[in-house]
This record gives structure tokens, C-alpha cells and sequence, in this order.
């Protein structure tokens, strides 16, 4: 997943897959699911993304390790 965010006209954009959508889908005002034909996900839009949520959640990220895969590598 990879996350877009355009300060200039508040919209974020979380890109699901490479594919290309074929359609939109509005859920609620200002948020967007694009979709293929055959119903899968591709990106979420959201417009005024900061009135809709805290952006510093999303476009930061915590990294979870699992330390034994760690020791198998080492």
C-alpha cells in the first residue's frame, strides 16, 4: 500500500493495488473507493482528508519486527 497526500487541495490517496480502477464508488462525502470490474480494491480517496481524520497517524508508520526472524537471518 502506498499512501499519497496532496497538502494543497487536502486530499490523501491510499493506492491498494497496480492495477488500474474501471469505477468509482462513493461510500460517504468526499471519500471515494475505486474498484475493477470484478469488484476488487484498488486506491481510497479522501477529500478534506483533514477534517476527516489525523493525518499524522497515517502518514507515519510504526515497524513491527518479529525478533525471530531476525535470529534466523543472523
Amino acid at each position: 500500500m502506498k499512501v499519497h497526500y496532496d497538502e494543497e487541495v487536502d486530499a490523501l490517496y491510499l493506492n491498494l493495488s497496480n492495477e488500474e480502477p474501471d469505477g468509482v464508488i462513493e461510500i460517504a462525502e468526499g471519500v471515494n473507493i475505486d474498484t475493477t470490474d470484478d469488484g476488487r480494491l484498488t486506491g481510497i480517496e479522501i477529500l478534506k482528508a483533514s477534517d476527516k481524520m489525523n493525518l499524522d497517524t497515517i502518514l507515519s508508520y510504526t515497524l513491527d519486527l518479529d525478533r525471530n526472524v531476525l535470529k534466523k537471518i543472523a
